[in-house]
Protein backbone atom coordinates (compact mmCIF):
# COMPACT_ATOMS: atom_id res chain seq x y z
CA UNK A 1 0.00 0.00 0.00
CA UNK A 2 1.43 3.41 -0.94
CA UNK A 3 2.48 5.76 1.83
CA UNK A 4 0.52 8.96 1.13
CA UNK A 5 0.64 11.88 3.56
CA UNK A 6 -1.38 15.12 3.58
CA UNK A 7 -0.70 18.69 4.70
CA UNK A 8 -3.05 21.25 6.26
CA UNK A 9 -2.52 23.37 3.14
CA UNK A 10 -4.14 20.60 1.06
CA UNK A 11 -1.09 19.08 -0.59
CA UNK A 12 -0.35 15.38 -0.67
CA UNK A 13 2.94 13.50 -0.96
CA UNK A 14 3.35 9.91 -2.10
CA UNK A 15 6.64 8.50 -0.82
CA UNK A 16 8.43 5.77 -2.74
CA UNK A 17 11.91 5.11 -1.37
CA UNK A 18 13.60 8.51 -1.04
CA UNK A 19 11.39 10.22 -3.66
CA UNK A 20 8.20 12.10 -2.83
CA UNK A 21 5.61 12.94 -5.48
CA UNK A 22 3.65 16.09 -4.59
CA UNK A 23 0.28 17.39 -5.73
CA UNK A 24 -2.85 19.11 -4.45
CA UNK A 25 -5.70 17.16 -2.92
CA UNK A 26 -9.06 16.46 -4.51
CA UNK A 27 -10.59 18.83 -1.96
CA UNK A 28 -8.23 21.65 -3.02
CA UNK A 29 -8.95 21.04 -6.71
CA UNK A 30 -12.71 21.15 -6.03
CA UNK A 31 -12.35 24.41 -4.07
CA UNK A 32 -10.36 26.01 -6.89
CA UNK A 33 -12.82 25.06 -9.62
CA UNK A 34 -11.71 24.77 -13.25
CA UNK A 35 -7.92 25.00 -13.32
CA UNK A 36 -6.58 26.89 -16.34
CA UNK A 37 -2.85 27.29 -15.58
CA UNK A 38 -0.11 25.47 -13.69
CA UNK A 39 3.52 26.36 -13.07
CA UNK A 40 5.98 23.76 -11.81
CA UNK A 41 9.40 24.23 -10.18
CA UNK A 42 12.68 23.95 -12.07
CA UNK A 43 14.62 20.68 -11.97
CA UNK A 44 17.41 20.74 -9.41
CA UNK A 45 15.72 23.44 -7.32
CA UNK A 46 16.20 22.93 -3.59
CA UNK A 47 12.91 23.41 -1.77
CA UNK A 48 12.04 23.70 1.91
CA UNK A 49 8.99 22.26 3.63
CA UNK A 50 6.23 24.87 3.79
CA UNK A 51 7.74 26.95 1.00
CA UNK A 52 5.92 28.18 -2.10
CA UNK A 53 7.00 25.81 -4.84
CA UNK A 54 4.44 25.87 -7.65
CA UNK A 55 1.46 27.93 -8.83
CA UNK A 56 -2.02 26.95 -9.89
CA UNK A 57 -4.64 29.28 -11.36
CA UNK A 58 -8.33 28.62 -11.82
CA UNK A 59 -11.23 30.63 -13.11
CA UNK A 60 -11.79 31.62 -9.44
CA UNK A 61 -8.30 32.41 -8.13
CA UNK A 62 -4.55 31.97 -8.28
CA UNK A 63 -2.98 29.92 -5.51
CA UNK A 64 0.50 28.91 -4.45
CA UNK A 65 1.31 25.25 -4.00
CA UNK A 66 3.43 24.65 -0.90
CA UNK A 67 5.77 21.72 -0.59
CA UNK A 68 5.11 19.52 2.44
CA UNK A 69 8.68 18.16 2.28
CA UNK A 70 12.22 19.44 1.77
CA UNK A 71 14.62 18.27 -0.89
CA UNK A 72 15.71 18.64 -4.50
CA UNK A 73 13.21 18.71 -7.36
CA UNK A 74 13.97 15.71 -9.58
CA UNK A 75 11.02 15.91 -11.97
CA UNK A 76 8.17 18.22 -12.92
CA UNK A 77 4.91 17.09 -14.46
CA UNK A 78 4.95 18.92 -17.80
CA UNK A 79 1.60 17.28 -18.66
CA UNK A 80 -0.22 19.62 -16.24
CA UNK A 81 1.47 22.65 -17.81
CA UNK A 82 0.20 21.56 -21.24
CA UNK A 83 -3.21 20.43 -19.93
CA UNK A 84 -4.00 21.97 -16.51
CA UNK A 85 -7.42 20.27 -16.49
CA UNK A 86 -5.59 17.05 -15.51
CA UNK A 87 -5.38 18.54 -12.02
CA UNK A 88 -9.19 18.66 -11.81
CA UNK A 89 -9.67 15.28 -13.49
CA UNK A 90 -7.15 13.33 -11.39
CA UNK A 91 -5.62 15.55 -8.66
CA UNK A 92 -4.17 12.66 -6.67
CA UNK A 93 -2.92 10.76 -9.72
CA UNK A 94 -2.03 12.13 -13.18
CA UNK A 95 -2.42 15.69 -11.87
CA UNK A 96 0.71 15.55 -9.67
CA UNK A 97 3.02 18.60 -9.73
CA UNK A 98 6.61 17.56 -8.98
CA UNK A 99 8.90 14.91 -7.50
CA UNK A 100 11.42 15.59 -4.76
CA UNK A 101 14.46 13.67 -3.52
CA UNK A 102 13.85 13.86 0.23
CA UNK A 103 16.52 15.60 2.29
CA UNK A 104 14.72 15.19 5.63
CA UNK A 105 12.40 12.15 5.74
CA UNK A 106 11.60 12.99 9.37
CA UNK A 107 9.34 15.80 8.11
CA UNK A 108 6.83 13.17 7.01
CA UNK A 109 5.90 12.52 10.65
CA UNK A 110 4.30 15.99 10.87
CA UNK A 111 1.91 15.20 8.00
CA UNK A 112 -1.49 13.49 8.22
CA UNK A 113 -2.68 10.14 6.96
CA UNK A 114 -5.85 9.98 4.81
CA UNK A 115 -8.26 9.46 7.73
CA UNK A 116 -6.78 12.36 9.71
CA UNK A 117 -6.81 14.61 6.62
CA UNK A 118 -10.46 13.80 5.87
CA UNK A 119 -11.33 14.66 9.49
CA UNK A 120 -9.31 17.90 9.23
CA UNK A 121 -11.24 18.97 6.10
CA UNK A 122 -14.59 18.29 7.79
CA UNK A 123 -13.59 20.30 10.86
CA UNK A 124 -11.93 23.15 8.91
CA UNK A 125 -14.01 23.90 5.81
CA UNK A 126 -12.69 26.71 3.61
Amino acid sequence: MPDIKYSKKHEWVLVEGNIGTVGITKYAAEQLGDIVFAEIPDLGKNITSGGETAVVESVKAASDVYTPISGEVTEGNSAIVTDPSLINKDPEGQGWFFKVKLSNPGELSSLMNKADYDKYVLENPS
